[in-house]
């Protein structure tokens, strides 16, 4: 069972940038897509990014130009560089994985979930 470790969350003013940072302990972590979603407080876990074994990406729509997903499979980790944080950001963000490659907006398409990491940004 693959696990997930987040970290890089914190607090930022509105404008700054934070590099969210997902290890994985998968041996054949090149093989998965990963996924990135967050929670912010009262409302429903939503999609954010997502990358393919093949590197394909999906990105929200709200947040494209501002946040980038990447992956370094060497290092087994998947990164979310967010740009021009809003407040409207604050929230937990997820890492999640999908051992079959491929996955898109849907949570269930995700086999495993880190613990999540905090960013709340300031105005």
């Amino acid at each position: 069972q693959v696990q997930l470790v987040e970290s890089g969350g914190g607090l930022v003013q509105a404008g700054g940038s934070l590099r969210l940072s997902c290890a994985a302990s998968a041996r054949t972590f090149s093989t998965y897509a990963m996924g990135w979603f967050r929670q912010a407080p009262g409302k429903e876990r939503e999609f954010v990014a997502a990358m393919w074994s093949d590197n394909l990406i999906y990105i929200k729509d709200s947040v494209k130009g501002r946040f980038f997903i990447s992956r370094d499979n060497a290092k087994k980790s998947v990164y979310l560089q967010t740009t021009n944080l809003k407040p409207e950001d604050t929230a937990v963000y997820y890492c999640a994985a999908n051992p079959r490659g491929w996955a898109y907006a849907m949570r269930s398409q995700y086999d495993t979930w880190g613990q999540g990491t905090q960013v709340t940004v300031s105005s």
